[in-house]
């Protein structure tokens, strides 16, 4: 696992956008939950900007899928390989997720 580095960046609509960057697994969830639990706290909900992530496994599925039956969860930027691991598990036809994070924004 990768230490990510500066997950936040500033979004321009009422969703702040958390964008971690590398590998996501058991270990890391811990910090991702609270980093996206902490933002869809505060403001209703979250963004998050996936195109940074290069793998998760099964405990960060989980982790995405409670999000979203708690809170508004968008998904955004999801890279192809990403892309296809959740249209296999299904889990592409449960999230909101948009191409890029500005159409994210905007809906």
């Amino acid at each position: 696992m990768t230490s990510p580095a500066s997950p936040w960046h500033p979004g321009a609509g009422p969703l702040p956008v958390i964008a971690p960057q590398g590998e996501f697994d058991y270990g890391s969830v811990p910090w991702l939950r609270e980093q996206i639990d902490t933002a869809a706290d505060a403001h209703g909900g979250v963004i998050l900007d996936a195109g940074g992530i290069t793998f998760i496994d099964s405990t960060v599925f989980t982790m995405i899928l409670m999000t979203h039956q708690r809170t508004h969860l968008r998904v955004a930027n999801l890279q192809p390989r990403l892309a296809q691991v959740f249209g296999v598990y299904g889990i592409d036809r449960v999230l909101n997720i948009y191409p890029t994070v500005d159409s994210a924004r905007t809906t």
